[in-house]
């Protein structure tokens, strides 16, 4: 998936299409590639500044797989004192310990942090249920409640110093963990209002690989109007193209991967 979504921002580059090419200022398309295939795309960004949309949402994945890749390492210490750190790491690197906004934003640490609180989650949710565990819907209102908060409500004193001491990001992935541990708990099936949400998830990575084609084709189209319409359909416009490339790209490719190993 990585690599299609490389080589269609290549070509696109070599095009000159507006909003995907990489300045030589910046590095051109050759640093941005091997940025990219190297998972310090964030690192780069904070040096050079922000590369187009369609290349900047490598960032996440950056930090994603250096997790990923380091994650078993961990297992030579002890694995949940360091996850714990990476926790309570992850607040310091979106403040203090940077002076850079795009740092702030993108560093390891600094999105390490949720990946971290969701190996912790998956960890109890598995003790919980062997103890046979329950749970009440008050927990997962509280849960539902620290989503909201980071959410809806920017404007907030509150939400603004949670921002400023960079726990907003923490509050949020704390809360959408106790949402999940407190529904395997509780043995909560979903239902229709969340089924839009799950099958999202099914194909959240390609939606997100890819959502930046539908943005930067559709913004320059809104000139007025409702916002809140312009957002939903380009939503929408994501969903679909994420679940084409999912149908006839890279699920294939998984079945043929699987079936090798």
């Amino acid at each position: 998936m990585l690599l299609l979504v490389l080589a269609v921002l290549s070509a696109l580059h070599w095009m000159g299409a507006a909003g995907y090419v990489v300045p030589e200022a910046k590095g051109g398309l050759g640093r941005a590639l091997v940025a990219a295939l190297t998972f310090h795309l964030n690192w780069l960004a904070a040096q050079v500044g922000y590369l187009p949309a369609s290349w900047d949402v490598l960032w996440s994945l950056s930090v994603e797989e250096v997790f990923y890749l380091g994650f078993p390492l961990l297992f030579l210490w002890r694995l949940k004192w360091m996850l714990v750190a990476f926790v309570l790491a992850g607040p310091f690197a979106r403040s203090i310990w940077t002076t850079n906004e795009i740092w702030r934003e993108k560093s390891y640490l600094g999105g390490m942090d949720a990946i971290a609180v969701g190996c912790l989650a998956a960890m109890l949710t598995s003790w919980l249920l062997d103890r046979k565990a329950s749970a009440g819907w008050w927990v997962e209102a509280v849960g539902w409640g620290a989503i909201l908060l980071i959410a809806i409500s920017p404007g907030w004193a509150a939400v603004q110093w949670l921002g400023r001491t960079g726990l907003d990001g923490s509050v949020l992935a704390l809360g959408t963990c106790v949402v999940m541990v407190a529904s395997v708990v509780r043995g909560q099936q979903g239902g229709w209002f969340t089924a839009p949400l799950r099958w999202l998830g099914q194909r959240s990575y390609e939606v997100y690989l890819t959502h930046e084609f539908v943005v930067v084709s559709v913004t320059p189209l809104y000139v007025s109007g409702p916002l809140g319409l312009w957002f939903v359909g380009m939503v929408l416009g994501s969903a679909v193209l994420g679940a084409v490339v999912a149908r006839y790209y890279s699920e294939p490719l998984n079945l043929k991967l699987r079936a090798m190993a």
